[in-house]
């Protein structure tokens, strides 16, 4: 058993991997008959597993981030069609229940550039450190 700091083991993210590489097929595909996901392109940016293997989280992106609700709503509609194929794929006992997330680490990342590249961050960021004795 890993140590609570340790992180998921080797094999949660490998699953996960795979889990990701399934959905982005099916999607890239187009196999899923929902107007919403054929009309976008839509990114799985990480499947995050549980311990047992059950549950996924599953964070999407939409192309520019472009009707992302309406993309989330489709994919939540189709979950039971996702579930199966994912299932269908990938030998495991159980089949992983599937959650879809919206990834806002694209739009933190964006943020904490932004907040960066302000000029008054900027000039503080510019002062060498001061070393104290």
């Amino acid at each position: 058993m890993p140590a609570p700091n340790e992180g998921p083991s080797v094999r949660l993210l490998r699953v996960g991997e795979q889990v990701r590489h399934i959905l982005s097929d099916i999607l890239q595909r187009g196999d899923v008959h929902d107007d919403v996901l054929v009309s976008h392109v839509v990114s799985v940016t990480e499947v995050r597993m549980s311990p047992d293997l059950r549950h996924a989280t599953v964070f999407i992106k939409s192309l520019l981030g472009q009707d992302e609700e309406a993309v989330l709503k489709a994919l939540r509609t189709n979950t039971a069609y996702l579930q199966r194929e994912v299932a269908t794929r990938i030998r495991l006992k159980y089949a992983a229940k599937l959650k879809f997330l919206a990834d806002e680490s694209f739009d933190e990342g964006t943020h904490i550039d932004k907040l960066l590249r302000d000029p008054k961050v900027a000039r503080d960021l510019d002062q060498p450190e001061i070393e104290e004795d």
